[in-house]
């Protein structure tokens, strides 16, 4: 599988004149202007079973001006819209998507009405326009604030500064995944390891980097600190597609565990049009699994009994056709009949290396993991 083209900025502006054209021709026709938008819901999205990944139906909604409820979203499209025109325009340097919302920010002129109450509703305005002109927020200049940090066998070309990065040398905080992992921002230059270890948890990331797991098992360690973001799924499916490295991801036990697993594997529901750029279908579930609590004979100190909303969401998780293989399916029967969930930092109660030393290399070599 190669690597997804983008859109370049030529091609951005282009797809924002033309759906402002469309708008424009309707107010001169004295029509009611409206922009077509895919809907982003469970409802609109599908499991692409030969690819391996969560994407967007073809399913749209209708916003427009003359509708009182959409009135103001109309609005707060076309501004946004707008911006990202003009700062594409400005050449301007890459914004956090933060940034834009104080662009934005003010009283409507002649009212007492904000255009934007907050950041949640400016960033929900730039995923629809995403969608709308099927463009990446990367590509409108945009970015979201990364979390994960990364440490092994890996030298990349930082492009803006020419500065080369040896993720070797970062010491025992690792070095920070950039906000924009673009191949026009952040150039691999040399890759030497064997794979790719994704971990949920930073405690559990920053103790296998210190005990320098990556080193002595020749693998880039990263981690998205919990549910990642968009740079880390970016660069995750960068290293699938463009180096052609096994992933393995190392979970907490339980329900939550696993579906950050299947966004790094598969995508996300309200991210479902990013899937084919963010996804690594090829990713397998190294741990941590129900049958592990017994072979590899944790104490029952490492066990926090589960509640009804971990029961629920089992069973939601359960109905997701990504999960719908014979082995997920099995999983989270049994993860449902224990009771019990049990984070990755327990492993330190068989002893301080043992999910460095004994886990996870065990776990690699005799192959054992969830596709």
């Amino acid at each position: 599988m190669g690597a997804v083209k983008g859109k370049s900025k030529q091609e951005v502006l282009k797809a924002l004149e033309e759906e402002a054209k469309q708008v424009v021709e309707a107010i001169e026709k004295m029509k009611n202007p409206a922009v077509k938008i895919p809907l982003r819901a469970l409802t609109n999205v599908y499991f692409d079973a030969k690819q391996r990944m969560i994407k967007l139906g073809d399913k749209t909604g209708s916003r427009t001006f003359y509708n009182v409820n959409q009135a103001k979203k109309f609005m707060q499209t076309m501004l946004v819209a707008a911006q990202i025109k003009s700062l594409i325009l400005q050449n301007s340097p890459t914004l956090d998507t933060r940034q834009l919302f104080y662009l934005l920010r003010g009283t409507m002129p002649n009212s007492e009405e904000d255009k934007f109450d907050d950041q949640d509703e400016s960033d929900a305005i730039i995923e629809d326009v995403e969608v709308i002109i099927d463009a990446l927020r990367e590509e409108l200049g945009l970015i979201a604030v990364p979390k994960g940090v990364i440490a092994g066998p890996l030298v990349i070309e930082d492009v803006a500064s020419g500065d080369i990065i040896d993720y070797t040398k970062m010491g025992a905080a690792g070095g920070a995944i950039p906000a924009s992992v673009e191949p026009e921002n952040f150039r691999f230059k040399k890759c030497t390891a064997d794979y790719i270890l994704v971990v949920e948890k930073y405690a559990v990331w920053n103790l296998l980097n210190q005990q320098r797991y990556w080193e002595k098992n020749n693998c880039i360690l990263m981690t998205g600190k919990g549910q990642p973001a968009r740079a880390e799924r970016r660069l995750l499916a960068r290293f699938e597609k463009e180096l052609k490295l096994p992933i393995y991801v190392f979970c907490d036990m339980d329900v939550y565990g696993y579906y950050i697993y299947s966004v790094y594997k598969q995508g996300s529901i309200n991210l479902a049009f990013f899937s084919e750029k963010a996804a690594a279908p090829s990713a397998k579930y190294i741990g941590f699994n129900v049958d592990d609590y017994k072979n590899f004979k944790l104490p029952k100190t490492a066990l926090i009994k589960m509640n009804d909303d971990d029961l629920k969401r089992i069973k939601e998780v359960k109905a997701y056709d990504w999960f719908k293989s014979k082995e997920w399916q099995a999983e989270l029967d049994k993860l449902a009949a224990f009771g019990y969930t049990i984070e990755s930092d327990a492993l330190v109660a068989k002893s301080i290396d043992f999910t460095s030393k004994t886990y996870l290399p065990e776990k690699i070599k005799k192959k054992e993991w969830l596709d």
